[in-house]
């Protein structure tokens, strides 16, 4: 089995094929028993339903160019060209597997040296069929922002919230990615390191960020014995991590925030702002001047608060980019869960959110388990360095999603026919 990599539509970057086999595993249960048919029939329905409107906009190009026509035929090129690879090996094997059983005992052995690379081309092709349907996420290309706070257990949470923002710092300076931690709070209130994190906001500021981190949102929990325990017991303890889309300027310029229908619009009217005294050490600065920023929005009861810049303008500027992305991803997972709970019953998927355990960290056996792949490694110390471990985990979960895009597909596909 080959171990080249393979890029991940949704996360737009390398997953190793090993965590992209039990997608292939899946589909091929799924098949009615045929070589042949190794992608579901719901999932073809719809590859040549697609192959068929791309035909349309072709013939409708080559009477006039037209932008939005271009553009949709240009997504939809990757998955015509996976439909002809996969008809064509899907030929190949059907003539081979009927060659099996001719009478000339020669032709015979010829198709049966030829039949097994051929299934095998068959079953890549379906692979790239299957993946080239899967949608790319609406975030997956831009910038995040990582939000971490701690949950259930005093300090120790506090701590493990701040151990958690250090593995992600080490894991972009591993990766070369571009990294500001716009926000630091520890449990006082204040800027002050050293003292356990209250909140903490890191800004990867790199292309298709959003798709790398995607997988770590939700309750990580660990299980150790904290500093402060005396009789050595074992404490557990968790913190949230939040994945939201960041803006930046390049990005921000194809996004229309006074469009109603786009995730990023927020009415202003909706909003209220409130001008404040920083807290926490700055001398001077912070007794004279309001630069610290609360926006409320009050439909959804959002609070963001800003008073890492000296600046008010400042302030609110980034304040108003962290209210857009957490609207614009609350959105976003309204949706999904509309879809999850139209498909749970059929499917068994759990929605994979902020609210849910996703990992536990046990310090006492050296042990890392994401509980939505069900990968587990003993090389702990290597996960907090952000090291290569870690990305192991990261690519077992992302090829997790994928597993979940491609159900939802055929469950969608499912009930159409219904």
């Amino acid at each position: 089995m080959t171990t080249t990599p393979w890029v991940c539509r949704n996360c737009l970057s390398r997953i190793a094929w090993p965590s992209i086999r039990r997608i292939r595993t899946s589909i091929r249960f799924q098949s009615t028993g045929s070589v042949v048919e190794s992608v579901p029939p719901a999932l073809l329905a719809r590859a040549r339903n697609i192959a068929l409107e791309h035909k349309q906009l072709t013939d409708q190009l080559a009477d006039g160019f037209d932008t939005r026509a271009a553009k949709k035929a240009g997504e939809y090129s990757s998955i015509v060209n996976a439909l002809k690879e996969w008809d064509k090996a899907s030929e190949s094997v059907t003539e081979l597997s009927s060659l099996i059983h001719d009478s000339d005992a020669e032709l015979r052995e010829l198709a049966a040296e030829d039949l097994d690379a051929t299934r095998e081309q068959l079953q890549n092709a379906s692979q790239s069929l299957v993946t080239s349907l899967v949608p790319i996420h609406p975030f997956a290309h831009l910038p995040c922002l990582l939000e971490i706070r701690p949950g259930a257990g005093g300090s120790e949470a506090a701590i493990f919230a701040g151990d958690l923002l250090s593995m992600y710092q080490a894991f972009c300076n591993r990766s070369g990615f571009r990294f500001t931690l716009l926000k630091y709070e520890n449990v006082n209130g204040t800027q002050e390191a050293g003292v356990p994190l209250s909140e903490a906001i890191l800004e990867v500021d790199q292309e298709n960020a959003y798709g790398v981190f995607r997988c770590e949102a939700g309750i990580h929990r660990v299980q150790r014995v904290p500093v402060t325990e005396t009789k050595g017991r074992t404490h557990t303890s968790a913190a949230s991590v939040h994945v939201l889309p960041s803006l930046q300027e390049n990005s921000a310029q194809n996004e229309d925030f006074d469009d109603p229908e786009s995730d990023y619009y927020i009415d202003q009217k909706e909003v209220r702002l409130e001008v404040m005294r920083a807290g926490g050490a700055g001398g001077q600065h912070v007794n004279k001047t309001e630069s610290a920023v609360r926006l409320t929005h009050i439909p959804s009861n959002i609070v963001v608060s800003m008073q890492d810049s000296r600046s008010q303008p400042k302030n609110k500027e980034m304040a108003w980019t962290l209210l857009r992305s957490r609207i614009a991803q609350l959105r976003r997972e309204k949706r999904e869960e509309e879809m999850v709970a139209m498909r749970r019953s059929v499917v068994g998927v759990a929605k994979m959110g902020r609210g849910d355990k996703v990992r536990t960290y046990n310090y006492g056996q050296q042990r890392v388990t994401d509980h939505r792949s069900g990968t587990t490694v003993h090389d702990l110390d290597d996960v907090m360095e952000g090291g290569p471990t870690l990305e192991k985990i990261m690519e077992s979960v992302r090829g997790w999603l994928m597993e979940q895009d491609v159900a939802a597909m055929i469950f969608e596909g499912d009930t159409k026919k219904r």
